[in-house]
């Protein structure tokens, strides 16, 4: 005699009844169930993030929704957007499939029999997937959070858009140590940029990464367990706009939230923006005392910045505050450094010094040397050292990549500097800077 029916919900579209199969392993997605969507029509009429232009899915759950979306005419990418479209606040990039590999018009997003989500191109070129072919899955569904997840026939989490993160973490959304938020390069480009967000066994940090740099730069860290605490396995973002952590040896915790809220604060995210700050946003849905419903963004906190409260550095810790070449003092742009070792005018234009092909014949260049400045990473790195100072010029002046070096003569330590980036202002002398200058 055959088993009974089971009854499944896939999201808030379909209800439908699959047998109980013999084993997981031949499971198949319901006829029903399946589906396949074309990225072609018009566009929507709505403000969405980078002003993009975009085609709705019909797959959603309030105030979470699929789309397709590009600010590059041609060139695709499928994300979940958080925000109502009654609502004139801006709709919000929240989850990406493809950030870097995007697809064109005609492109498909189509779940079927197989259990596997697939992005193709028009030429069934497959852009993205989540991998879960033969994987005994039988339903999809969005969920509240935002998190898409695909199930097998007895309810469990074959897969779920939770553990693939861009520069976005949801309330409820866990990172686990060695993945990372990375941002975004810029608002026309979707495309990996220099920054990143990166859990680790002790620590959270955030780096900048570029092509000159050997290794990347920390810029800040937080959230630091001593060793007798244990090893950080993930943080999961919390409705208090804090982390809940786990660690190996079984002890979890909670790491306090940034602000206490003084609202529902559960449609929050963290994300790393395209500038290398942290920023925590929060959706609210208001009543006005005519009973008209409003929607709206508030910036709940911002990690960097000389105006919040509850901001934990200024924005001259952020190594791209002043450009490529700038000293950052309070917040604020306050100068470019000159062949004598002074400081001019900042602006936008300030470039580092240039030298020729590897800094030029032997004694091609000399150091600038300037007190009480600080490289971006010196806070929150150790740095070379105990080192003396010529040991350190020696360092740089022998690779043809570094820009200068900064010593702390107290400490006699030394970082060498691949970027120069935001350049510090410190009340202290004893902290130099030498950049390198042609003859």
């Amino acid at each position: 005699m055959a088993p009974p029916p089971l009854l499944f919900l896939l999201s808030s579209f379909f209800f439908i009844t699959i047998p109980l199969f013999p084993s997981l392993s031949q499971a198949t997605v319901p006829a029903a169930a399946q589906f396949s969507y074309t990225n072609a029509g018009e566009f929507g009429p709505y403000i969405v993030e980078y002003d993009a232009s975009y085609r709705i899915l019909p797959i959603a759950r309030t105030p979470f929704q699929l789309f397709f979306y590009n600010t590059t005419p041609t060139a695709f990418t499928l994300a979940v957007r958080m925000g109502m479209q009654r609502s004139e606040a801006t709709r919000r990039f929240v989850w990406e499939a493809n950030r870097g590999n995007p697809v064109g018009e005609n492109a498909t997003f189509s779940f079927g029999s197989d259990g596997n989500l697939v992005l193709a191109h028009q030429n069934g070129t497959v852009a993205w997937e989540s991998g879960t072919k033969r994987n005994a899955v039988v339903r999809f569904e969005m969920l509240q959070t935002g998190n898409m997840v695909l199930y097998d026939a007895v309810g469990r989490v074959v897969w779920q858009s939770f553990d693939y993160v861009t520069d976005t973490l949801l309330v409820g959304q866990s990172l686990r140590v060695g993945s990372k938020l990375v941002s975004r390069v810029s608002e026309g480009a979707n495309e990996n940029g220099p920054y990143s967000l990166v859990l680790e066994p002790s620590r959270i940090a955030l780096y900048y990464t570029t092509e000159n740099t050997p290794k990347p730069y920390p810029y800040f860290t937080f959230f630091d367990l001593s060793r007798s605490q244990g090893t950080l396995e993930k943080i999961t973002m919390n409705p208090t706009l804090g982390f809940d952590y786990e660690v190996k040896n079984g002890y979890n915790g909670t790491g306090g939230g940034f602000k206490n809220p003084r609202y529902n604060s559960t449609l929050s995210y963290l994300r790393l923006g395209i500038d290398g700050n942290l920023r925590i946003f929060t959706y609210l849905i208001t009543f006005e005392e005519s009973g008209y419903e409003v929607h709206y963004w508030e910036n709940t906190v911002t990690f960097f910045s000389e105006d919040d409260w509850w901001a934990v550095e200024t924005k001259c810790q952020l190594p791209g505050r002043c450009g490529e070449f700038g000293v950052c003092r309070n917040s604020q742009c306050v100068g470019c450094p000159s062949a004598s070792g002074g400081l001019l005018g900042w602006s936008e234009d300030c470039r580092a010094p240039e030298l020729g092909a590897c800094g030029g014949k032997k004694g091609g260049f000399r150091y600038v040397e300037m007190a009480g400045i600080d490289h971006f990473t010196a806070k929150y790195s150790r740095g070379d050292g105990p080192v003396t100072k010529e040991s350190c010029a020696g360092k740089c002046g022998k690779d043809c990549k570094c820009k200068g070096y900064f010593y702390h003569t107290v400490s006699r330590r030394c970082w060498i500097a691949y970027e120069l980036g935001t350049m510090i202002r410190v009340d202290n002398s004893t902290h130099l800077a030498y950049i390198k200058a042609p003859l």
